[in-house]
């Protein structure tokens, strides 16, 4: 089939693509030269001062701030919602000459009993709310129920929807199956957004994982992301560089642009910065935006505070000083 190209504005949402087993049968991945990247990516890139600061206030504002704990309550998700709102404190910010800044996360992500109540409590911020879903983590609830699940989270204002696939259909390389499911939850999300989450550790090998990200977009996926963040193996950069040159391979094709959302081992600043160097030279700086580009992530935003404090005054505090929840 003749590859079908959109000439679009460059917010135009994924449209869901007719199936064509071409586009994943021609996928062949170089584990070795993918390594040989991911070594160099690296040990190259650094950056300092100013631009430092720069980058991890960029890093802040693209992270989806998460709870997903079987003691959360209602109280804790709007703590959650609190700190969204003002993610770094307002003497660092004002320490670093940038005082005004409308700094936010990029979305909060809770469980669909919570979705309620972050709504509410970020009322007026325009910050969306995510919601996990379709049996999250394991997905393997019937499968009438998983999209009950994800129109009742959307009913209650969920703005995003996290669902997690049925690794089975990668697995035997059923990759119409996957394709008729993933648009299933397309169309129950309605005009929520769907983030796929591949749960990339379970499915085998590097080249399950890139033709499972093609398969997931040609269905419509708004994002998709690499893991649950509750695998033995979450997010890594090997992984990563595979599905960002999925998503360029895709937008080459089709025109759309689709988002990319690493979940699961992403906790520290100095990581978080090889994330964003990475997404920048693989796809370019309009992939740089909390719309393309999120971080799955729970601890994350208390390191990157405390390195931007560390920038305004020259010295490291304890983690104690930057709750987050």
């Amino acid at each position: 089939m003749v590859a079908e190209i959109h000439r679009l504005d460059q917010q135009a949402r994924n449209s869901k693509m007719t199936f064509d087993p071409s586009w994943v049968d021609e996928i062949r991945i170089n584990l070795s030269a993918v390594e040989r990247r991911i070594a160099s990516h690296g040990a190259r890139r650094s950056v300092k001062k100013q631009w430092q600061i720069a980058w991890l206030l960029k890093a802040v504002s693209v992270i989806d701030l998460t709870t997903l704990s079987g003691d959360d309550t209602p109280g804790r998700v709007r703590r959650l919602c609190a700190k969204a709102r003002n993610p770094v404190r307002r003497d660092i910010l004002e320490s670093l000459g940038v005082p005004d800044m409308q700094l936010t996360t990029g979305a909060i992500c809770v469980y669909h009993d919570m979705v309620e109540v972050a709504v509410e409590a970020l009322r007026g911020s325009n910050i969306p709310v995510a919601a996990v879903s379709t049996g999250f983590p394991a997905g393997l609830s019937p499968f009438h129920l998983r999209l009950a699940e994800i129109k009742e989270s959307v009913a209650a204002g969920a703005q995003e929807i996290d669902i997690v696939i049925s690794r089975r259909h990668v697995l035997t390389a059923n990759w119409q199956a996957l394709y008729d499911e993933m648009c299933a939850f397309r169309e129950a999300c309605d005009d929520a957004h769907v983030k796929a989450i591949l749960a990339t550790g379970q499915l085998g090998s590097i080249t399950k994982v890139a033709k499972a990200s093609m398969v997931c977009m040609m269905a419509g996926a708004d994002f998709i992301k690499t893991s649950t963040g509750m695998d033995g193996v979450n997010a890594t950069l090997p992984v990563s560089l595979i599905m960002m040159r999925m998503i360029r391979e895709y937008h080459q094709r089709t025109g759309y642009m689709v988002g990319f959302k690493p979940a699961g081992g992403v906790s520290s600043a100095k990581l978080a910065l090889v994330y964003l160097m990475l997404i920048k030279e693989e796809l370019g700086n309009d992939w740089l935006d909390p719309k393309f580009f999120r971080f799955g992530a729970s601890s994350l935003l208390g390191d990157i505070e405390r390195q931007l404090e560390h920038q305004a005054t020259g010295r490291y505090s304890a983690a104690n000083r930057h709750p987050i929840g």
